[in-house]
């Protein structure tokens, strides 16, 4: 693999880790697209550093767990934002 591709895992790894956000959350602030975070953290940081993505495992599975609590909440935002329109 070659050297700025495990920068940029590395980098990614360590952001979610830090802010605990979403995939799309970090890739917007990394600059990157999201099937490119998503795969970086779920393939690649597997074969680069297996304790980092033990880490970020924990992250996303709670990030998945929590996703449909955000787009009820989304949602709920969307619909009041149309009422405050009109």
């Amino acid at each position: 693999m070659w050297e700025y591709i495990i920068e940029r895992v590395k980098r990614e790894a360590r952001y979610l880790i830090e802010t605990q956000c979403t995939v799309r959350s970090c890739a917007k602030a990394l600059g990157t697209s999201k099937s490119t975070v998503h795969k970086d953290v779920t393939e690649r940081l597997k074969l680069i550093d297996p304790k980092l993505y033990r880490q970020v495992r924990k992250i996303l599975k709670k990030n998945l767990s929590e996703r449909h609590i955000r787009g009820g909440n989304a949602t709920r935002e969307k619909y009041a934002r149309s009422k405050r329109k009109v």
